[in-house]
This record gives C-alpha cells, sequence and structure tokens, in this order.
C-alpha cells in the first residue's frame, strides 16, 4: 500500500507523561508543555499518577491504594480537559500474563488489573496498555498466555475498555511484533490490538546494545542478511495486520550506547535492551541510528492512521538524564520530529 501525504494530515498526536521531565516534575507543568506543542492527547504515565496523588494527600500512596489513586485520578481527569488533552492510555501495565496457576505473582496481576480499571474510569481513558511479560517466572505456553490475557478482555469488554499489547523486545516470551501478534490472534477478542513502538521494534530486530556496532551481529551473512530479514519483518508487518488490530504507535529513537552493554541481566533482573530502553531513548532525528522510518511506514502501509505517540526516555546520548530546564522547548522539539517523520514515511 502506497502512504500518501495526503492521508497523514488526520493522524492524531500523543505524548507519553513519563516521557519529560521526571515523576517529580509538576503534572500541571507537563500538560502545559505537551499541549502548548500541540499535542492532542497523552499516555498517562502511573509514576506521574502516584506522584500526583502523594503530593495532593501529603504521604507517599501505595501503588495498590487504589481509593486513593482513583480520587487522584479524577482531579488528573478535569486537568487534562481543561488543558484540551485527551486521556489516550494508561500505561505501563506490566507483568500480567504468564504466572503459574495459584501463584502470588497471579493472584497479584489480577488484583491490579482490577485496581487499574478503577484507575481508567476514573480518569476517563477507554485503553490499558500491557507490556509482554518480561518475569522469569512465566509460562511460556502460548495458550497460557492467551488465556490469561483474554480473562483480562473480559474484565475490561464491560466498560468498553480496550487492551493494548505491547512487545517490549527484552521480554522473556514476546519480543518480537509477530510474537504479541499471534498472541493476539489466540486471544481472539474484539476488545484487543496492538501497540506497536518503533523502538521496540528496530531495537529488538535489528540493533543490539551489546556489541561494538550496534547491530545484531550474530547472524550467517552479516549485516546485508541482516538488512533482507528486518526488510522482511516490516513488509510482513505491513501485509498481514489489520489496521483495526493496531491501537497506537509509539515514536522513539535510540541512541548507540557509548560503549557495548554488558548482555547479562543485571542485578534487578533487567536484560540489556531492557536498561537501553529506560534512558537512552530520544525523539527520531536527534542523535538515534534506529530505522524509525522504516518501521513507521509499515505501520502505515496497513492503512493505520490512528494515535502516534511520543514515548522516549531521553537521558541523552551518556544515558545520564537531563536537568529539565525547558520542558516546552523539548515537546516543541518532539512536535517536529513527529511532522518531520510523517513527511519521509510518505517519501518516494
Amino acid at each position: 500500500m502506497t502512504v500518501s501525504k495526503s492521508s497523514l494530515g488526520s493522524i492524531p498526536t500523543c505524548y507519553a507523561t513519563v516521557s519529560i521531565g521526571t515523576p517529580n516534575t509538576p503534572l500541571d507543568q507537563k500538560l502545559k508543555a505537551v499541549a502548548d506543542a500541540g499535542f492532542q492527547g497523552i499516555e498517562l504515565g502511573f509514576p506521574d499518577l502516584l506522584s500526583f496523588a502523594s503530593k495532593n494527600y501529603g504521604k507517599d500512596v501505595d501503588a495498590q491504594d487504589f481509593d486513593t489513586l482513583c480520587d487522584a485520578g479524577r482531579k488528573i481527569g478535569i486537568m487534562c480537559e481543561e488543558a484540551g488533552l485527551k486521556i489516550v492510555m494508561l500505561q505501563p501495565f506490566s507483568n500480567f500474563e504468564g504466572w503459574p496457576e495459584g501463584s502470588e505473582g497471579r493472584e497479584d496481576a489480577f488484583r491490579r488489573a482490577k485496581g487499574w480499571i478503577r484507575i481508567m474510569q476514573a480518569v476517563g481513558t477507554d485503553m490499558l496498555q500491557v507490556g509482554s511479560t518480561d518475569s522469569p517466572h512465566a509460562v511460556s505456553s502460548l495458550s497460557h498466555l492467551a488465556s490469561d490475557l483474554q480473562q483480562l478482555c473480559d474484565l475490561l469488554a464491560p466498560h468498553k475498555f480496550r487492551l493494548a499489547y505491547e512487545n517490549w523486545c527484552w521480554a522473556t516470551h514476546a519480543p518480537d511484533w509477530k510474537d504479541v501478534w499471534a498472541i493476539v490472534q489466540k486471544v481472539d477478542r474484539d476488545n484487543i490490538g496492538l501497540c506497536l513502538d518503533t523502538f521496540q521494534t528496530g531495537g529488538g530486530e535489528w540493533a543490539d546494545p551489546t556489541t561494538a556496532s550496534g547491530l545484531i551481529e550474530q547472524r550467517e551473512g552479516g549485516k546485508e542478511a541482516l538488512e533482507k530479514q528486518f526488510r522482511g519483518s516490516l513488509e510482513a508487518l505491513g501485509r498481514t495486520v489489520p489496521k483495526e488490530k493496531i491501537y497506537i504507535l509509539q515514536i522513539s529513537d535510540a541512541y548507540k550506547p557509548p560503549s557495548p552493554l554488558d548482555a547479562e541481566a543485571d542485578e534487578q533482573g533487567l536484560r540489556p535492551r531492557g536498561r537501553w530502553s529506560s534512558c537512552l531513548r530520544p525523539v527520531p532525528f536527534d542523535g538515534g541510528y534506529l530505522p524509525v522510518v522504516e518501521v513507521a511506514k509499515a505501520v502505515l502501509e496497513t492503512g493505520f492512521r490512528g494515535w502516534f505517540s511520543m514515548e522516549v526516555f531521553d537521558g541523552g546520548p551518556d544515558g545520564q538524564d537531563q536537568e529539565w530546564k525547558d520542558m516546552g522547548a523539548y515537546a516543541k522539539k518532539a512536535m517536529r520530529s513527529h511532522e518531520r517523520l510523517l513527511e519521509e514515511a510518505a517519501a518516494d
């Protein structure tokens, strides 16, 4: 399918609250920066909800104090309405699927799910982002993973809520778009679709933060074979995934790490691509090296013209974080990046 420039003008723009400032930055300042830059919606990050609740109630609010979080969420909903911003999605709901039957992890996952659904009602959003589990304790059976997500879909359905399932490229069982798409098909519910991400696809199937080149190297045929396989994956995405099963596309690039990351998981169990994701993800065209345009174009070739959302974690090229002296200027830079991305995705 040809991506015509005229078809891209109606694409709505979104910005993740966790991608500007820090969790300690007042939420109203984040919302103002995002709105002033011309974005139409936000992904509400759970860390921002926790921070807002703790500041407003003068105490450390627990992540499962759902009564307090819902009260805070209602206030955030009003703030967003006043700022002219739609709360597109609540994120990130992690390590939900795959826990063994009868385990404490499974009990906790479903308790959290029911609490987050209450928060969705309070803030006024209809979409929950679920990242593919990176728990080493998860059961790898496709049927088991799909069954858990079916049950979550069925909890969401009475509220007309949707589940946006995202492949996290450091996940234990579903790191690629093909993996989550296979699971979504197995789930077979009307209210589940994909949360695709330029970083997760480019950073998982093409790049590797543990090598000197920054590319996947353990492949016969070298870079040429890598490029061919990656192009084939994107062509398959554009050809096989129905546009209505893509709920949102998250946008970010990645810096090549200053030195290769250790290939082993860290003390917290986080794999190298997870560590890379946390602080080395700028907006496109600002020092990164991933094939962001190619991934975005493949998604557009499905016919998808839904939310494009900036979800960046920009600690600078050295990953040492930044002082966020001017959030407004950064948000405007992100909007310029979005506009350029659409122009290049539509170029012949």
